[in-house]
């Protein structure tokens, strides 16, 4: 297996200080970078454990946190902080933004190959670093199609994918159709993948807590929608290698 480095990094955001989980491939050179964005509950192992799957295919990885270093087991306390952040796009990018330059901050991380994938709350700030005009490579959200402000999704410079669960009612198929016209109005290049049978937070290992009617973990499609992501990620940042990279 290719030996990875992780460390915990500290960087203040929304009035908090934030926890993130970085991760770092094997070797010394320039490597494209992915910022990671986790569901409301906030940055968990699932988390961590992704950015080190990506350090594994050569890439830098952040996962970013989003409530402090604290994880919202609780579905109430999750929504009174998560509902007023997704109704609010400027604190939204503010804290994908300083996750952002943390990432960058990395001196093996090549800004002009980052791609930002992010899940329910996570991804809504990929989403909207990319209507912020954010020179990205790749968006790739689950769970996540979440509209902006009218006009603002022309900003966005990259490919989207988006995948999302057929029975999700928290994304049902009315938001499905609004992501895809603002998509398809900004010129974006965009893809849609719906998972048949699969609920909302579907990629996410079943969780020893409450959670939201509607929420389940669908082991298939979440090995499918990986996949997906991976694969959305050697499409738009390996083709191009500067050269003397490793």
């Amino acid at each position: 297996m290719t030996t990875i480095t992780t460390r915990t990094v500290e960087y203040p955001a929304d009035n908090l200080t934030m926890t993130g989980h970085l991760a770092l491939p094997a070797g010394t050179g320039l490597r494209p970078a992915v910022l990671i964005g986790p569901e409301g509950t906030g940055l968990s192992d699932v988390e961590r454990r992704r950015a080190e799957a990506l350090a594994e295919l050569g890439y830098v990885a952040l996962a970013f946190d989003l409530h402090g270093g604290r994880y919202l087991a609780d579905p109430e306390d999750m929504l009174a902080r998560c509902m007023p952040l997704l109704a609010d796009p400027d604190r939204m990018r503010a804290i994908g933004h300083a996750a952002l330059d943390v990432l960058w901050a990395e001196p093996r991380a090549d800004r002009a190959r980052t791609a930002a994938i992010g899940y329910g709350t996570g991804g809504a700030i990929a989403l909207e670093l990319g209507r912020d005009g954010v020179d990205l490579r790749a968006i790739g959200t689950v769970n996540a199609l979440t509209t902006g402000r009218p006009g603002e999704a022309a900003r966005i410079r990259c490919p989207v994918w988006a995948g999302v669960g057929s029975q999700d009612p928290i994304m049902p198929p009315a938001q499905r159709e609004a992501f895809a016209e603002e998509m398809q109005a900004a010129g974006v290049d965009w893809r849609v993948v719906v998972y048949g049978g699969a609920l909302h937070a579907f990629h996410h290992p079943t969780v020893g807590h409450t959670v939201r009617p509607g929420v389940g973990h669908h082991p298939r499609h979440a090995r499918r929608a990986w996949h997906d992501v991976v694969a959305l990620l050697a499409e738009c940042l390996l083709p191009e290698r500067p050269s003397g990279t490793d």
